[in-house]
């Protein structure tokens, strides 16, 4: 039996990534000022005049002027609801954005039109890839000095493999920026630059006749002609079908600090993205149009309110229909849980939901049931797989500062590794606490968070380690007996799993070639 269709069809969940400082969060503030969301747009330009943009809203990231955490804000737009999914551009945060990509149905790639493809948009295209997601292209800030439209398709097809075709197309770039011109509606949005958090006029023009000179000069139009001649001849039209196999990708220029080009971005969007997917869990595929509710924790934020210490729970709604007040099983637990206040998010500001349909990412209040990857349900025994966490290459211990707020310290290090930004590994050895991260910003953003959230201080002592692995094995005796050899190197994670701390690759290597019974893993999958 199928229910609520409608609701489920019009759910749009995605995801916006990009190398960090291409735009992502104010292109997001912009897509949120279409749907009515917020109301006037805080024009990022630096950090000291900076009004915060809505999705950065923790107190680091205002100070930095970057996304460190991955926010989710829901709004209606042209009888669409609209999930987006505001992810970290720096690599240092990569993993969250990782998790993130399991948790939506099509993606956004911005970007930057002088700086093109950079290493860390590659990276998370690998993911999409790899998922299949369908991507659709925003190249960012067109009213700045800005490479040739078509090297910048190249360079996408090129570093990002997939096909493009061009749907909106740019007048020129910088101070010469005159607008975007709609390929498939032949209208022209005409760029002003004056008011940025307002829209600009919109013009049906004629690019062949005398009218086109009122918006453009006189070679930006005869360009104008030639460019589109070139599209139509070399570029595919949009198929849809191929968007939603991830073959094609549908680019758009325009600049997103302007709010200019962004809304031929959304339209077509709510019309072509997917609705929600089926999600493979390892018993069985689960389709969104099921009767029951089905969904798995992909992200949790500690501390989302100072005042009250609270963590919560994201969670992704793979089927059916989530109420309030509903007795829900929590399948590693397996025990059943009812949620009095469920939220949505518009950033930080939540409001209790009394339903949710699957594609919807609703907030549970949490006070340490959750781990990232579990799943809830009606009743069903189901395991939703493929949250990676990575092994990490930065090793610090962790000491307490201030022997008076060891309390404070410890319920801080213990919410902010259930976010999994960083990875807590207890040393069985000396029995000392050290964290393992990807990037070496993640350790000043967990000092600052645990000082400013939990008024803890810590500090950090230096250690030399080439990688943490997970270590396994069907032969107990083998497991012991490797233990008790390298008992220096040997931690637990926070899920008391083995993890072996090599200190090069050399002794890595080594080791590997000595155990051949045991099995080493690099990344661990929820």
């Amino acid at each position: 039996m199928r229910f609520n269709e409608a609701e489920i069809a019009s759910r749009r969940t995605f995801a916006v990534i990009a190398h960090p400082d291409a735009g992502k969060t104010t292109l997001t503030e912009k897509l949120l000022l279409f749907g009515g969301a917020i109301h006037v747009a805080g024009a990022v330009k630096s950090n000291k005049i900076r009004k915060t943009a809505t999705s950065d809203w923790m107190e680091i990231e205002k100070q930095r002027g970057i996304s460190v955490a991955t926010s989710v804000m829901g709004f209606d737009y042209e009888g669409y609801k609209i999930n987006i999914l505001d992810t970290p551009g720096h690599q240092d945060f990569a993993e969250d954005t990782f998790r993130t990509l399991t948790a939506v149905d099509s993606v956004i790639i911005v970007i930057d039109g002088a700086r093109g493809v950079e290493l860390q948009t590659k990276r998370l295209m690998e993911v999409c890839r790899m998922r299949k997601t369908p991507v659709i292209v925003f190249v960012n800030k067109m009213d700045r000095e800005a490479q040739d439209p078509f090297d910048l398709l190249d360079e996408i097809e090129e570093e990002l493999q997939i096909a493009t075709t061009p749907l909106s197309w740019p007048v020129d770039s910088g101070d010469r920026f005159r607008g975007v011109y709609n390929v498939y509606e032949g209208t022209m949005a005409i760029f002003s630059g004056q008011d940025k958090s307002h829209v600009t006029e919109r013009v049906e023009v004629d690019v062949q006749s005398q009218d086109a000179l009122r918006y453009m000069s006189e070679s930006q139009a005869k360009k104008l002609v030639e460019d589109l001649e070139i599209i139509h001849e070399i570029y595919p039209g949009l198929d849809e079908k191929r968007y939603l196999d991830a073959e094609l990708a549908p680019v758009f220029f325009g600049s997103a600090l302007n709010n200019f080009g962004v809304k031929e971005l959304l339209d077509t969007f709510v019309k072509v993205a997917p609705s929600p997917q089926p999600t493979k869990a390892e018993e069985r595929t689960v389709e969104p149009y099921e009767q029951n509710f089905t969904g798995f924790v992909f992200k949790i934020h500690a501390n989302m309110d100072p005042n009250h210490r609270s963590s919560i729970a994201f969670v992704k709604i793979c089927s059916g229909k989530f109420e309030r007040n509903t007795n829900y099983h929590h399948v590693r637990l397996d025990r059943d849980f009812r949620f009095s206040s469920p939220t949505a998010f518009m950033a930080q500001k939540k409001e209790v939901v009394d339903e949710a349909f699957a594609g919807d990412i609703v907030g549970l209040p949490d006070t340490g049931n959750f781990k990232i990857g579990d799943t809830l349900t009606e009743g069903e025994s189901l395991h939703f797989r493929g949250l990676p966490s990575f092994s990490p290459e930065l090793f610090k211990y962790i000491e307490n500062a201030d022997p008076q707020k060891s309390k404070q310290l410890h319920k801080g290090i213990e919410q902010l590794m259930g976010e999994g930004v960083a990875q807590l590994f207890t040393n069985t050895y000396n029995g000392r606490k050290l964290i393992g991260t990807v990037g070496q910003l993640q350790f000043e953003v967990i000092e600052y968070r645990l000082l400013h959230e939990y008024n803890a201080k810590c500090r950090w002592e230096p250690i030399s380690l080439y990688k943490a692995c997970w270590i396994g094995s069907d032969n107990a005796e083998t497991l012991e007996d490797f233990k008790r050899r390298k008992a220096q190197y040997m931690a637990v994670d926070t899920r008391g799993r083995d993890v072996y701390l090599a200190d090069s690759a050399y002794m890595l290597r080594m080791a590997q070639q000595e155990f051949p019974d045991i099995k080493f893993h690099f990344s661990n999958e929820f």
